[in-house]
């Protein structure tokens, strides 16, 4: 201890006697905080007398202070709990109060630390601040009074703290909220709203980017091109729902039949397309006869609207490179193999080569 911290200071004097100014209590700024109420402050000073009268204006001004006659003893009671405001003597036995100030920003970068000096140490209260106290207390005190004000400075601090960390978390989850809406409308503009497949727009986009990704990794993709056999037809004497149920079905047994890294989209009417990456000619047989047994078992009776009374579907096929050298031309194999498929009875699958 410096020789001018042992001289104890006058007891305190009632609040009324001596207002604080606007800027002690933080007028003007605290009404936009949360008021952060009974503080739990650490007092850390090894002069007994100097250590209770503090507490002692702190319990007056309605705050939690607890005492601790060193910087260690100090540390492990914040250790146990944090304090959100800790007022600590500089110069104390083996652990000063820098040493403190430094493991307790460790522990908590949010506590707030008052160092106590001695007017023979300003600039060790200097290197505090720079070493983030939040303010310094020159001892002997002039006047309690400034203990008080000090307090509620900190406290309008501590609740904009507070304030910023609930506006950040606030503002977190409003982002999240953000970006799960703005997937979600992205996905709706990417969806076909009768089927809930892919759209022809996110389709184009798909397949470009595919071709893309195949040209520099020089691998291939197949491509199917789906037709609902006499849909109109069928549509016409059942009516639109009918016909809208029908193309749920197809929709279903489209994405049954594929993967997972399938794209299957509504290419537009009763047109349907199942981009498939990394698959070459066979495998897109496969995945079609898949889908065209898979209708024909369905036996959608469709009366006198379609030959068998049936429901079929007719599949054409095209591969990247080998079809075809881009994204439009690619679409255009398919449908020839697809036209193909029909003109040559319908119900079944073509492949480029055999159109």
């Amino acid at each position: 201890m410096n020789s001018s911290d042992s001289h104890g200071p006058t007891p305190p004097s009632p609040r009324s006697d001596t207002p604080a100014s606007a800027a002690d209590t933080g007028a003007g700024t605290s009404e936009l905080v949360v008021d952060p109420g009974k503080l739990r402050i650490l007092v850390v000073e090894d002069e007994s007398t100097i250590r209770k009268v503090i507490a002692q204006v702190l319990r007056m001004d309605g705050h939690e202070p607890t005492e601790a006659a060193c910087a260690e003893e100090a540390l492990e009671a914040f250790r146990a709990e944090p304090f959100p405001l800790l007022i600590t003597d500089i110069n104390m036995g083996r652990m000063n109060g820098l040493e403190l100030l430094r493991e307790v920003k460790r522990l908590d970068p949010e506590c707030l630390v008052v160092i106590m000096t001695s007017q023979a140490s300003i600039e060790a209260a200097t290197t505090a601040l720079r070493e983030g106290a939040y303010d310094f207390l020159v001892k002997p005190f002039d006047d309690l009074i400034l203990i008080s004000a000090l307090v509620k400075r900190a406290a309008v601090r501590l609740g904009l703290q507070r304030r910023n960390l609930l506006l950040a978390s606030q503002l977190e989850m409003h982002v999240h909220e953000l970006e799960r809406l703005n997937h979600s409308l992205k996905d709706l503009a990417d969806r076909d709203w009768l089927t809930g497949l892919y759209n022809r727009r996110y389709l184009r986009s798909a397949l470009d980017s595919e071709i893309s990704r195949a040209l520099r990794q020089q691998r291939g993709f197949a491509l199917i091109l789906l037709d609902v056999d006499h849909f109109k037809s069928y549509n016409d004497a059942h009516g639109h729902l009918a016909g809208d149920e029908l193309l749920r079905l197809v929709a279903r047994s489209l994405a049954d039949a594929g993967g997972a890294e399938h794209v299957c989209a509504r290419y537009g009417g009763d047109e349907f397309v199942v981009l498939m990456p990394d698959a070459d000619h066979a495998a897109a047989t496969t995945v079609a006869e898949r889908v065209r047994r898979a209708m024909e078992e369905h036996r959608i009776e469709a009366g006198g609207t379609q030959p068998g009374a049936a429901v079929t579907v007719s599949l054409g096929i095209a591969c990247f490179p080998a079809d075809s050298p881009d994204g439009d031309s690619m679409i255009a194999c398919a449908d020839a193999a697809l036209y193909h498929a029909k003109k040559n009875g319908r119900n079944q699958v073509r492949g480029v080569a055999h159109a």
